[in-house]
């Protein structure tokens, strides 16, 4: 086994602790993105997104505020793990991910 995949291996040990704290946060801030734009998309109806259990909606809302859920998430969520990661690199040298 060479030296450089163990160093791989441990810089991901090293990263995963950044990664669940950049995890956390960047729910927090979709949560908030999403909620910005959901007031926007729907400027008549309540200031919360419709949820899935909600009879009052109908299903074509419901699913309208899931997909643009599931993408902003995603997309934060990307984000956040490409900087967290080119943070690190820049920081330690190594690459935590691959």
């Amino acid at each position: 086994m060479s030296a450089e995949k163990q160093t791989s291996k441990s810089a991901k040990i090293l990263y995963r602790p950044w990664g669940l704290i950049g995890s956390l946060l960047g729910g927090l801030i979709a949560g908030q993105v999403f909620q910005q734009i959901w007031k926007r998309v729907d400027p008549q109806g309540t200031d919360d997104p419709p949820k899935p259990l909600e009879s009052e909606y109908p299903l074509k809302k419901i699913l309208v505020a899931a997909v643009i859920q599931g993408a902003i998430f995603s997309l934060v969520r990307a984000l956040i793990a490409r900087g967290g990661a080119r943070a690190f690199e820049r920081w330690t040298g190594e690459w935590p991910g691959d």
